[in-house]
């Protein structure tokens, strides 16, 4: 009798039973996949860190080691590239940033619509198109108009996003969102609601963040997308950051497990 109470359970359940199995067996392929070895991350993120120290070490100004600091920016795009990352995103320069003195200031920039003019002559060959995070106040106009041209001549090219971290704080980005949240008239909201409202919404977490010059901290840096990060610390410098320091980055990445939260 039991068997037969067991079979008409099993004809009146029908198609629920086999939706509920699927989706057991899809559940458990998904855990399983997370604990798979990693392969090359999407979005690698990156704190450059060191331009000063470099310079300090060889008797040159500050100036120098962003100048030398820039080369290694144009070496790790391609080293992005070449390994199949498709998002790369860089801090460039912090909301904190414009504590620092106003000549080294004038530099940064400076060297950034030359990195910027650079950029987007060479996006053409490279396929790269360019997003910049950040607040556009107060950077100067002249870098406006660069980004601005730089954002437009890259929109359609399907190669490696560059998002440059320009004037950028994780804080502020934060408070940005919940802002625009209010000024929407909303009263209760949820994760996905805020990531919509983030600098740019279709940017994926990024499941690799990088710190040179042996640094560990965030500083202020993607806090709202770095909940499952991984990170890695290294002790060389900004400048002297190559695409095999790059690759030592994506191999202790991939030796990694990711779970999630879960077993």
């Amino acid at each position: 009798m039991q068997g037969v109470a067991r079979k008409v359970r099993h004809a009146a359940c029908g198609a629920q039973c086999v939706a509920r199995t699927n989706l057991s067996k899809k559940a458990k392929i998904s855990i399983m996949s997370e604990n798979l070895p990693n392969s090359t991350p999407r979005h690698v993120a990156i704190i450059m860190d060191g331009n000063g120290r470099w310079a300090k070490e060889r008797l040159l100004p500050r100036q120098a080691g962003h100048n030398a600091g820039a080369k290694a920016v144009e070496r790790t795009l391609q080293a992005a590239q070449k390994a199949g990352v498709e998002f790369l995103t860089l801090y460039a320069f912090s909301t904190e940033n414009w504590i620092r003195p106003q000549e080294e200031i004038d530099g940064l920039m400076k060297l950034l619509e030359q990195t910027l003019d650079k950029y987007t002559k060479e996006a053409e060959k490279n396929n790269f198109r360019l997003w910049v995070s950040g607040e556009r106040e107060p950077l100067p106009a002249r870098v406006l108009e660069k980004i601005d041209y730089a954002v437009n001549a890259t929109a359609e090219n399907t190669g490696l996003t560059l998002n440059l971290a320009l004037n950028y704080g994780a804080r502020q980005e934060i408070t940005h969102a919940v802002n625009a949240l209010i000024a929407e008239g909303k009263t209760s909201v949820t994760p996905e609601d805020l990531q919509k409202h983030l600098y740019h919404s279709a940017l994926p977490d990024p499941e690799l963040i990088i710190r040179t010059s042996g640094e560990e901290r965030l500083s202020n840096f993607l806090l709202w997308q770095a909940a499952y990060s991984e990170f890695y610390f290294t002790s060389v410098l900004w400048p002297d950051f190559t695409e095999a320091e790059f690759n030592k980055a994506l191999d202790a990445y991939r030796a990694r497990t990711r779970r999630f939260g879960g077993l």
